[in-house]
């Protein structure tokens, strides 16, 4: 490994610059974006494996290229892990990343005008559940519920069965990307099941809290259909899982491959299997239940110090800041001014928000990159203190840079996997 550095070294420098040139802002900066994390060491060896030279287009046993002894091994490798991690019938590991995986659902199940029922985007739903800028939400008729942002979040189930009623979605998806809440799966089932409709959760963002046992599986309550990221709370390579019961097996593969990708990455899928095998140890549990303790005692620290979350809280990993109501700032320069005291966030919608995607009302940030690196709950405070204090002084640059010497020198004391 160090002779291919030393080759792209010489060969490269201005590629090989900015790669390190990342390790160190990683190593320096405290990184709370909540979809970002750092993966293990040994998923950075598999990613960069032979691996990336091998054409798998199929599945294993049925594959059309020759030369497949290993990647038939790696792919069902991968496959039993994700089965036991998530204790579903079948899994499929080859969706290229979350995007996709989603598209894989609907293009599997749907035909163009069908209706589906998903989140939001201001209330915290993602792009990929129907946005109108999103090829799905041009394709498809996505009906979007709304959180409560007075009671916590909370959603109205009641309003929810009336709309499905009226709508009749094919899909009943739950899910989000800047939701601070847990799902009652329970109650999405009751409404799917009153109109005949598929049930679909995407926990990419606490797939890995799922796994570690310290939030519900959606499988436990009956659902049709998970997917998940594996690079956010899993802590795996960039891809995605489409996980299902075994009467969908067959139409989830055959969206996956042929209808929407080509040859998997399997390089990737031999990095997902790495990770797979890592949340079945012990260790991850532990993991899992210190990344909730964090952002328990990160959220308090924040609403102590005038921060308003929206829900007013968080029962997972994230947590959202109306950086407008609290600071008087928009979500694109409370993002600048924490950048510049090496604290990475990234600017975020919030319910129903007035001002422009690019320019939001607020911040999301969240735990697992922290945690994976040995941070608990006193750090946590510390950092909910010095991100306040940043927000609250942005316009004193003096003040910021001594904040930013404190975060860096802090830093250092909490080694980055694999760098």
């Amino acid at each position: 490994m160090e002779a291919n550095w030393k080759l792209l070294s010489e060969n490269d420098p201005e590629i090989y610059h900015a790669i390190k040139g990342e390790e160190e802002r990683e190593k320096k900066g405290i990184e709370l974006i909540p979809s970002e994390n750092y993966t293990y060491p040994e998923v950075l060896a598999a990613n960069g494996s032979v691996f990336t030279n091998k054409y798998a287009e199929g599945y294993p046993g049925r594959r059309y290229y020759g030369g497949q002894d290993y990647t038939d091994v790696i792919e069902k490798i991968a496959m039993d892990r994700a089965k036991q991690v998530f204790r579903c019938e079948h899994a499929n590991v080859q969706a290229l990343s979350g995007s996709p995986m989603n598209q894989a659902v609907y293009l599997a199940f749907l035909k163009p005008g069908d209706t589906v029922l998903g989140m939001d985007l201001s209330h915290g739903g993602h792009l990929t559940h129907g946005a109108p800028v999103s090829h799905m939400g041009k394709i498809f008729n996505f009906v979007r519920y709304k959180t409560q942002p007075d009671a916590a979040g909370k959603i109205d189930f009641e309003e929810l069965m009336r709309v499905a009623k009226e709508t009749k979605p094919k899909i009943v998806l739950c899910g989000y990307t800047s939701y601070p809440r847990d799902y009652d799966y329970e109650d999405f089932k009751k409404v799917a099941d009153a109109v005949g409709a598929i049930t679909m959760a995407d926990v990419s963002h606490i797939g890995g809290l799922i796994a570690g046992g310290v939030m519900r599986n959606p499988f436990d309550y009956g659902f049709d259909i998970v997917t998940t990221t594996t690079h956010k709370s899993l802590r795996g390579p960039r891809g995605g899982l489409v996980l299902c019961r075994e009467q969908y097996a067959k139409d989830i593969d055959k969206s996956v491959f042929p209808g929407l990708q080509g040859g998997p990455h399997m390089h990737t899928i031999a990095g997902i299997a790495v990770t797979l095998g890592k949340a079945l140890q012990p260790e991850f549990k532990t993991y899992a239940v210190q990344t909730l303790k964090n952002a328990k005692a990160l959220a308090e620290t924040l609403m102590n110090n005038g921060a308003q979350l929206i829900t007013g809280g968080t029962d997972n990993h994230m947590m959202v800041i109306n950086t407008v109501a609290s600071f008087g700032i928009d979500g694109k320069e409370a993002e600048r001014v924490l950048d510049r005291v090496s604290i990475t966030t990234n600017k975020q919608i919030i319910p129903d928000d007035p001002n422009p995607p690019l320019r939001p009302s607020g911040i999301r940030l969240g735990t697992p990159a922290a945690t994976t690196r040995g941070m608990k709950e006193a750090e946590m405070k510390q950092i909910g203190e010095w991100l306040t204090n940043a927000l609250k002084n942005h316009q004193n640059e003096a003040y910021l840079d001594e904040i930013k010497s404190k975060v860096e020198v802090f830093c250092s004391k909490y080694p980055v996997p694999g760098i």
